[in-house]
């Protein structure tokens, strides 16, 4: 699901890491040029962010997420956000987001998963 006040499409594609509980991420894909994110986890499956992108229509965009992980039914984490933007763009919503299976990933040798938040990068796409 996307959010008609969004920037992100089908097409993109975020990278997460998360460490001793911070969070930090690129996305990219879609409309999206570049992205960058950061923010910290909040409670057992809760966690925030701030993030920023440049779209390819030239567009410098940041904002702030708080978010709620969760599993699928196959198995996939998921991701689901109440978000908005900083000044200077209007809007905001919420968005869900799930796994990349091997199949879907851009580069299927990459290691994905929570593996118990230690680290491993998480690929996820709107």
């Amino acid at each position: 699901m996307t959010n008609a006040h969004g920037r992100s499409s089908r097409d993109t594609v975020f990278d997460y890491h998360v460490v001793e509980g911070r969070i930090t991420g690129t996305y990219q894909g879609g409309p999206i040029q570049t992205g960058h994110l950061v923010g910290r986890v909040t409670g057992v499956d809760t966690f925030e962010l701030l993030y920023h992108c440049v779209t390819t229509e030239g567009e410098l965009l940041s904002g702030w997420s708080r978010g709620v992980a969760g599993v699928d039914l196959a198995w996939r984490t998921t991701l689901t956000f109440d978000w908005g933007w900083l000044p200077g763009a209007s809007g905001g919503g919420i968005s869900r987001y799930v796994e990349l299976t091997d199949e879907e990933a851009p580069n299927p040798q990459e290691k994905r998963g929570l593996q118990g938040c230690a680290g491993a990068p998480i690929r996820i796409r709107t």
